[in-house]
């Protein structure tokens, strides 16, 4: 078998050019996309060159290696994050923000993505200028708003924290996000190292987020094992668990997660190029899909990453033997999972059930 490719559009190699075609023309939703990781090269190319950053030449392919998984980066986690490294010096305006937000928005749009939850972490963008959380998180949600508007895309924003940062900035985040709750700004989430810092020491926090009717996801079971995710669950209230990939390892966590209908944000690549799981072919999504767990397919960071949406259903279908009517119910999944009012869910789901069924056929039949 092929080995997974890394540039964007490559993945459309890996299945009939007829079938990739049509499963870009799907209707589509992504519940778990950082901001941070998926800005356009072009864009940032023009942002180095207009700020004449101290960067190695200011063409695409002159960054493409210091912010994106190119072929020969090691498969590893430091590896991938160390592209976020260079990516926190960009932030150097609110005219910038309010770019890379407006454009996240406009890439989903572009590939049919018809709800779209997008996380950002407001630390990460204020640092480089000295902004307010307050702040940051107001152009976000302007640029967001136009977008949604322009491109005729539902968008709900998710404002993340880091685990090794500290608790004060966690309760400033969630603070902020919680006077925003009539502005699409829904929930709140846990990321970073989780073995070095496990997060129980974020439960006042996300108590504080729960009572101001946030809801939460929270990353787990990815560099941490099973138990990081019962942490998440019954410590910090995540209804929704990014990737979770480690939950197959423990009978006890995963009848957990199944009873209490945890969702999970699954995104393969970033775990292959991560280091988390060893190929495409061993990652459990498909195991988590049989099991019955509520599975969602995710791209983590596009930029990154160095993919669609539609490269990450292309390549569940060549490596995990996935069908189109998997992808469908995968997409129906996301849609139960969104953070919605039970009747914009259900809206959704109906939405999407007629579109995925000609007439007279099931929802997930082809």
């Amino acid at each position: 078998m092929k080995p997974m490719n890394n540039r964007n559009g490559d993945a459309g190699r890996d299945v009939d050019p007829d079938l990739y075609r049509r499963l870009k023309a799907l209707p589509k939703i992504e519940l778990h996309r950082h901001l941070e990781g998926s800005l356009r090269l072009e864009t940032l190319a023009a942002i180095a060159d207009q700020y004449r950053m101290d960067l190695p030449g200011y063409g695409v392919e002159d960054i493409r290696p210091l912010v994106q998984i190119v072929p020969g980066d090691e498969p590893d986690a430091s590896v991938y994050l160390a592209k976020f490294g260079t990516l926190r010096g960009f932030y150097k305006s609110p005219e910038i923000i309010d770019r890379v937000a407006y454009e996240a928005v406009a890439d989903a749009a572009a590939e049919n993505t018809v709800y779209f939850e997008l996380r950002f972490t407001p630390p990460a963008l204020a640092r480089e200028k000295g902004y307010s959380l307050a702040e940051v998180t107001d152009w976000v949600i302007a640029a967001v708003e136009r977008a949604s508007r322009d491109f005729g895309i539902m968008v709900r924003l998710i404002a993340s924290m880091n685990r090794h940062e500290s608790v004060e900035l966690g309760h400033e985040v969630v603070k902020v996000a919680a006077e925003r709750l009539d502005r699409g700004l829904v929930a709140v989430d846990l990321a970073g190292a989780e073995r070095e810092y496990p997060g129980d020491t974020f439960e006042k926090v996300f108590q504080e987020a729960r009572e101001a009717g946030l809801a939460i996801t929270i990353h787990a079971g990815e560099w941490a094992g099973p138990e990081s995710i019962r942490l998440a669950v019954e410590k910090l209230g995540a209804q929704r668990i990014g990737h979770g990939v480690r939950v197959v390892e423990d009978s006890d966590v995963l009848q957990m997660t199944l009873e209490r209908q945890i969702a999970f944000e699954v995104c393969p690549t970033s775990n292959v190029q991560s280091g988390v799981v060893r190929s495409y072919e061993q990652h459990p999504l498909r195991d988590m899909y049989q099991i019955g767990l509520l599975t969602t397919l995710n791209t983590d960071n596009t930029s990154v990453g160095a993919l669609s949406l539609t490269d990450e259903y292309a390549r569940a279908i060549r490596y995990l033997n996935f069908s189109l009517d998997d992808i469908k119910r995968l997409i129906l999944n996301a849609a139960q999972a969104a953070f919605l009012p039970q009747r914009e869910r259900e809206q959704l789901m109906d939405r999407l059930e007629a579109e995925f069924s000609p007439a007279g056929e099931s929802p997930t039949s082809s």
